[in-house]
């Protein structure tokens, strides 16, 4: 519903204003905007949504009556207003210049305005065409996700805006490069790991700056060891065998001598496990201590090992681990 609502009225008084409005826009006048003898309304005019619109329309001195109407409504006719709509205002009404405004304007206000003048005992009209930008807006958007190695995504971004947004997503990633899609879906077969992280959209349509809104994406996958090495250490010193992994969700770390599992607080050693590694500390390295460790991550996908050797600084030299998945 746009600007409009004539005032209420007593009908007989009503029927005979809209009489003496009958010769202002009369039926079938066509749209004249282009005769170089009347007096012309602007070009059409382009506010953002929340904006004041100016509405004009130049006269001369033959004009002897003016009207401002929108679609069937009248909305001034001259200097009287109406319509109930309080954003609606006149700025000028002279010899040269008939204008009126709308304040805080929204896209319901959008369509044809038209000046009707009499002039000579001619009416004629003019048309000018209201135009309302609305900022972009991200309505609706994808949740967080946690998905399988190897899995599809599809993430989705809507938003409204006048004209319609621009929609692109990109990959919040130091190795993306550009934008990975320039519509309101990202589609992602098969993704790796490198694929997780933040995704942004972006909705921009030129009226404001763009709107952005991110989605993160985990991809999970079994451990992986990256590090484990051997470690010749003195009797008598202090030693460290070190496991490295990465996995999504973190792995759980265990150690092992030969066969037999090495529990935490076990005396003269020190099991501490953090997200990413295990570190196996001997305090005071003896004969006993030498000989095969493995290292086993694993969660809820998968597990894998890794063995090493402690060693004396005389033993093997500097042997490196071993690993299977």
């Amino acid at each position: 519903m746009g600007v409009g609502g004539c005032l209420a009225l007593p009908w007989r008084c009503l029927v005979v204003l809209c009489l003496r409005l009958l010769f202002l826009v009369p039926a079938g006048v066509p749209v004249r905007s282009g005769d170089a003898t009347f007096p012309k309304a602007m070009d059409n005019v382009t506010v953002r949504q929340g904006e004041s619109a100016t509405l004009r329309c130049s006269v001369d001195n033959r004009v002897t009556r003016v009207a401002w109407l929108n679609r069937s409504s009248i909305l001034y006719a001259g200097n009287d207003k109406w319509c109930l709509d309080p954003r609606v205002v006149l700025l000028a009404n002279t010899k040269t210049q008939y204008s009126i405004q709308i304040q805080d304007v929204d896209v319901y206000d959008e369509g044809p305005y038209t000046c009707s003048v009499q002039t000579d005992n001619h009416p004629k009209t003019s048309r000018v065409h209201l135009i309302v930008q609305v900022s972009p807006k991200i309505i609706d958007i994808s949740r967080d996700i946690s998905i399988n190695e190897g899995g599809n995504v599809s993430l989705s971004c809507i938003a409204t805006g006048r004209p319609d947004p621009t929609i692109t997503w990109r990959h919040i990633s130091p190795k993306a490069v550009g934008f990975i899609s320039e519509d309101e879906y990202l589609e992602i077969t098969g993704i790796t790991r490198e694929q997780s992280g933040e995704y942004e959209c972006s909705a921009s349509n030129d009226v404001s700056a763009p709107v952005v809104q991110r989605v993160k994406v985990t991809v999970n996958y079994p451990p992986y060891i990256s590090d484990a090495k051997s470690t010749g250490v003195p009797v008598g010193q202090k030693g460290i065998l070190l496991c490295e992994a990465s996995a999504v969700p973190s792995a759980d770390f265990q150690w092992y001598k030969d066969d037999k599992r090495l529990a935490e607080g076990q005396k003269g050693l020190k099991v501490e496990n953090k997200p990413f590694f295990s570190r196996l500390t001997f305090f005071n390295v003896s004969e006993q201590d030498y000989g095969n460790y493995t290292c086993v991550a694993s969660n809820q996908l998968g597990n894998t090992n890794a063995s090493m050797i402690l060693y004396g600084e005389q033993g093997w030299g500097n042997q490196p681990g071993r690993g299977n998945g």
